[in-house]
């Protein structure tokens, strides 16, 4: 995978790559969105928490479809308030350490999701490598 980062356009607000490009060879996993639902069905309080939580979950759905957070190509975020930015961006930025290059990105206020408790929505697309015969 190869970061576009034109240098006419400014740098990203935060740390993820304005474009992606990568080989159409591999496996294309896609997740649907991720709410912050533990096993124990409990909703952690928070957008930080949230996040980390729906990001365990893309983890997860990646590695049974062969790939990894370093495969992701874009990730689609979705928060109920601007306020939920800054928790959302923290884990974000943790999940992905060490990544590079980074995934593409977008970040959307909505105005809620099924549940008021939650207020973090996470997906991914991801290229997993070609399986080895």
């Amino acid at each position: 995978m190869k970061a576009l980062m034109p240098a006419s356009l400014p740098a990203p607000f935060g740390r993820y790559s304005h474009g992606i490009a990568a080989p159409l060879t591999g496996q294309l996993v896609v997740t649907s969105g991720q709410l912050a639902l533990g096993a124990d069905q409990r909703i952690p309080e928070g957008a930080e928490a949230q996040a980390r939580l729906c990001f365990a979950s893309i983890a997860a759905i990646l590695a049974e479809g062969g790939a990894t957070r370093g495969d992701i190509l874009r990730i689609n975020a979705f928060v109920t308030d601007r306020s939920h930015m800054a928790g959302y961006m923290a884990a974000r930025d943790a999940f992905f350490k060490g990544v590079t290059p980074l995934p593409a990105s977008t970040l959307v206020i909505v105005q809620g999701f099924t549940l008021p408790e939650f207020v973090v929505e996470i997906e991914a697309l991801a290229l997993a490598p070609q399986p080895r015969a």
